[in-house]
This record gives C-alpha cells, sequence and structure tokens, in this order.
C-alpha cells in the first residue's frame, strides 16, 4: 500500500467512522495527510486526523482516534493501529500491503513518481539568461542546473513547460562589449566600462577572421559588424556550453526583436490607460509599491523615452499572448526588486499578478581546504561554467549545485566533489545505482532470474531494512509533488540520498545472493525485486535531475 493508498483508506474509514455515529463528515478536509514518524518504533506511518477534526465533529480527539483504530484494525492491510498522546494514530501495515509499493513502482517503471498536479498548465520557465557578454558565471551556472531541474519536476507533474531563455541583446551592456571587442582586435586595453578576459581577444580574433576589412569600415558600420557578429560568436559559445552541460532550451528570446517590431510601444500605450500608471514630474510611472516594491518604477521617462522596465513589461505580454498560463523568471540575488516589479507590471496588463512567479537565486562559492578557489583560465576574476566542469565532470557540477535551496548561499568544496567515496553525495548516489545494475547481472550470470514481480512472494519481505527501504521507495510521487508545488529541485536530490542510505545499510543486513547458491529461493526472488524497485527509483529521480544513472563505476 502506498502513501497515497494509505491517506485514501484513512479518509474513507473517517467517513464510515463518523458517519455511523451520527457526526459530521464534511469536517474532513479532502486529503488526508500520513507521515513517516521519525521513530520508527511508533510505527510505519502516523496521521494526526483525529485531532485535526474532532473539535469540529464535537468529539474528543482521543475517542475519535481510538474508534479509527478500531475501524483500520479490521482492515487486510493494516497490521497494528495504535493510539498516541492525545489523539495521534500509529499505523503499522501489513507485509504484503506495504510490498504494494514495490509493485507500483516495477509496474509503473520510468513513470514512477510522475503526477498529474498540473496537467494542462502551460508554464513559462525562463532562466540563467546571462548578458551575450562574456561566458556563463558561477551563478549562472547554478540556474542553469537548477532551473533545467525544475523544468523536469514540472513536467514530471504534467505540466506543459517551455525553457526560454532571455537574449539580452539590447541596450548599454551590449554597446560595452562592442567597445572592448574593438579595442581588443586593435591590440589595446580593454575600456575603462569594457570588458576584459581572454574571451574579449579570443573573439575578436574571430570576428577579425571572419570580417577581414572590419577594422577599416566607417566607424558606424564598423561597430555594428562587431556587435552583429562578436554578440554572435558569444551567443553561440554560451549555447553551445549549456548544451554540453545537459541544459536544452526551447526557445531564444531576443530582447531586441521587442523594440524592432514595436511591441514595446504598442504596450507603453496599453500602459498609459491603466490606473496602474500614473503621471508626474514629466515622466509616467507605474505603481510597484503596492505588490512591496521600495518605490515606484519610472516606465517612460520625462523625455518620452521607454525604461528598461518597459521592455520587461512588454515581454510579459508577449508571454501571455503566447498562452502561458504561469511565467516563472529565475532571476539572480541582485534582482529581488524585480519580484514587486513583474507583479505590478502584470497588474497594470490587466492580469492577476499571481501569473508571475519570481524565484531568486543566491551566490555560490567554490571552497578548496577551506578558502575559495580563483581558477578561470579566460577570465583571471570570474569562475565559468566551463571552469566547473573541467574541474569536476557534468555529473558532479550538476548535482552539486542542485542539491541546496537556491534561495540559500552555497559553498561547494572541489576536493569532495572530486571523490569517488560515499562522502561525495553525487557518488554516493550513483554507486548505489551501480551497485544494483551489478547485483542484477550478478543474479543472472548465476542462472537466477527475478521473473515477474506479480509471481514474487513479496510477503517475505518482512526485515526491519526492508520495510525502512520499501517505505522509503513509497515516499517518492510525494517527493517530486512537493518538489513541483514548491519549485524546489534540491529535494530530489536529498531524498535519493535518503534511498541509498536505506539501500545500504538494507544491503548490508540482508544477504541477496548467497555466495556459491544457483538456486533461486522465494526469499532471494523477492529482495531481488525489491531491489530492481530501488534501481529504478534512482534512475528515475537521477533523470529528474539532468544527472546520469550509471550501471557501473
Amino acid at each position: 500500500m502506498t502513501p497515497a493508498a494509505l491517506a485514501e483508506l484513512v479518509r474513507n474509514t473517517a467517513v464510515d467512522v463518523l458517519s455511523a455515529r451520527g457526526l459530521d463528515t464534511s469536517v474532513l478536509p479532502e486529503a488526508v495527510t500520513v507521515e513517516r514518524p521519525r521513530n520508527p518504533e511508533h510505527g510505519d506511518y502516523a496521521t494526526n486526523i483525529a485531532m485535526q477534526v474532532a473539535k469540529k465533529a464535537g468529539v474528543a480527539p482521543r475517542d475519535l482516534a481510538t474508534w479509527l483504530a478500531e475501524a483500520l484494525t479490521s482492515q487486510d492491510a493494516i497490521d497494528v493501529a495504535d493510539v498516541a498522546g492525545p489523539g495521534f494514530l500509529n499505523l503499522r501495515l501489513a507485509p504484503d500491503a506495504q510490498a504494494q509499493i514495490v509493485r507500483e513502482a516495477l509496474g509503473s517503471g520510468a513513470e514512477y513518481g510522475k503526477g498529474e498536479l498540473y496537467n494542462g498548465l502551460k508554464v513559462n520557465l525562463e532562466f540563467v539568461s546571462a548578458n551575450p557578454t562574456g561566458p556563463i558565471h558561477l551563478g549562472g551556472t547554478r540556474w542553469a542546473a537548477a532551473g533545467d531541474a525544475l523544468g523536469r519536476v514540472l513536467s514530471a507533474q504534467g505540466a506543459e513547460v517551455t525553457r526560454e531563455y532571455y537574449f539580452n541583446d539590447a541596450g548599454a551592456q551590449i554597446d560595452r562589449f562592442v567597445r572592448s571587442l574593438i579595442a581588443g582586435a586593435k591590440g589595446e586595453p580593454a575600456p575603462e566600462d569594457g570588458y576584459g578576459g581572454g574571451y574579449i581577444g579570443e573573439i575578436a580574433e574571430q570576428v577579425l577572421k571572419a570580417e577581414p576589412g572590419v577594422l577599416d569600415q566607417p566607424e558606424d558600420e564598423r561597430n555594428e559588424t562587431f556587435r552583429r557578429v562578436g554578440v554572435g560568436l558569444m551567443f553561440e559559445e554560451i549555447k553551445q556550453s549549456l548544451n554540453d552541460f545537459g541544459t536544452v532550451f526551447d526557445v531564444y528570446f531576443h530582447e531586441d526583436s521587442l523594440h524592432s517590431s514595436g511591441q514595446v510601444e504598442t504596450c507603453v500605450e496599453q500602459l498609459k490607460a491603466s490606473d496602474h500608471l500614473y503621471y508626474t514630474d514629466g515622466a509616467w510611472w507605474l505603481r510597484s509599491t503596492e505588490y512591496g516594491d521600495d518605490k515606484d518604477r519610472v516606465v517612460i521617462k520625462s523625455d518620452g523615452a521607454p525604461a528598461y522596465i518597459a521592455g520587461d513589461i512588454a515581454y510579459l505580454r508577449d508571454k501571455r499572448s503566447r498562452g502561458f498560463d504561469l511565467c516563472i523568471y529565475m532571476l539572480g540575488a541582485d534582482h529581488h526588486g524585480y519580484i514587486a516589479r513583474l507583479k505590478a507590471a502584470a497588474a497594470a496588463l490587466g492580469d492577476d499578478p499571481s501569473v508571475v512567479e519570481v524565484l531568486i537565486g543566491q551566490m555560490v562559492n567554490l571552497m578548496r581546504d577551506g578558502k575559495p578557489v580563483r581558477m578561470s583560465k579566460r577570465n583571471g576574476t570570474v569562475v565559468t561554467l566551463e571552469d566547473l566542469v573541467e574541474a569536476v565532470g557534468v555529473d558532479a557540477a550538476r548535482y552539486s549545485l542542485i542539491r541546496s535551496s537556491v534561495d540559500s548561499a552555497v559553498d561547494i568544496d572541489l576536493d569532495l566533489i572530486s571523490k569517488r567515496t560515499n562522502e561525495n553525495p553525487v557518488f554516493y548516489v550513483q554507486y548505489a545505482h551501480a551497485r544494483l545494475s551489478s547485483l542484477q547481472r550478478n543474479a543472472t550470470s548465476l542462472g537466477i532470474e527475478r521473473g515477474s514481480v506479480e509471481n514474487a512472494d513479496l510477503s517475505l519481505l518482512t526485515h526491519e531494512r526492508e520495510g525502512d527501504l520499501i517505505r522509503t521507495l513509497g515516499e517518492f510521487p510525494r517527493v517530486v509533488r512537493s518538489a513541483a508545488q514548491l519549485r524546489e529541485p534540491h529535494r530530489v536530490a536529498r531524498y535519493l540520498e535518503d534511498v541509498a542510505s536505506a539501500y545500504h545499510k538494507f544491503y548490508d543486513a540482508c544477504r541477496v545472493l548467497q555466495p556459491g547458491d544457483d538456486q533461486a529461493n522465494p526469499l532471494t526472488i523477492a529482495r531481488l525485486q525489491l531491489c530492481e524497485a530501488t534501481r529504478q527509483v534512482l534512475a528515475n529521480g537521477l533523470g529528474l535531475l539532468g544527472v546520469s544513472a550509471p550501471e557501473q563505476m
């Protein structure tokens, strides 16, 4: 019996218990919560449903819990139901009922863990969106990993997710980039407000190779050539780096298109008719303080030119016109003010502010021997995506950047995530998968086939470590659902570490293949089924993180 099925059983039983006593069943929640107690001696699962609804039903919580315990004990799936404290209900499942988790994991295969929470929801997920003025730095790398994982988790709950990269190819930063390239092409130092680093010289050299006479062109023409070719080269490099990192976008949206197509101008005229904008001191202002901003923001400057936020509003309008129900923005630590601004922008467009969600990511620090690491080859001060991947590989880089909540700063120990030991979280999880794959190969080499799970006697899985592993596997659908609801893919990573831990403890306590024994007994078959279910869950979870599930290490 899965946790979801158990929750449904408890609710149905509560309906029967209340009805039999003429009590109001409407006090029951739509979904009953069942959780694994911290102390396994208290049972397999626990629920506080009696304490939650007893007062509303007009009875004492402990009385209601006692009635529920009596009714649940009569169910084949429940071995023991005990009342604890003021009205907690502790439950132990019958072995065969608990084993249903193994059957479901194996029966669903790659689909196990998925749900329907967001079926039909069209989500625009914008992340990374680094300016095309240099390689992706470490903060952008964190978004590349966590954003891609969030997209996978949302998709696993039925959402139709479009991964979008906002290509900032307009504005002052592009002008500074162009001036830096021209200086590099001439062999001159970078402008005071320009970009440094070896990559500038590399791209400038590529521009000269693609356009040999560019430096002899008139100034305006020369600048445009460096802009067109240089920005294009930089952006292609960014896309290749992301692709090599396992992060692929569905849409690359060009900021410049909002201006050249007239969308910004059209949007501004729409905004002027909105009560969410007001005119004062010769400028048009957005009432962003109504949504938590520290001050209202200028949308149209006193000279009539649109401010940067005008483009942001036009971009949101464009997203909504493409049919997205929810627009998620994943932004860096210095963009906290955008939460209120974008929600105010939605309101100004006549939309519900809830169509906008802004996730703010915090800094990443690379450490070695307890000290910050500076190791960039192309830019002496900024660590890039390529630097991190070259140092530890794609899997370790992605996993280490995903496994912590993005709203907290994280220190990554390069020595630790380079180790091939159980101290390294990604190795610990991947090794468990490889060990399970090896176990199945060893069984086959002995002539032992686990066969169909329907024919296995899973009621034999009564060992404490077997039960703990099974119940851990049963949590996977709930973990994926929570990760999607809370926009926290790190929950999947931490869960996989729990699975690996439960598996290693099971393996140490419960021998699966006896040395020299080529005859399969029913317990061996049952344990092989449990092992395969565990391997499937690890593979599914690693897939949600975009991390490989190796069969041997």
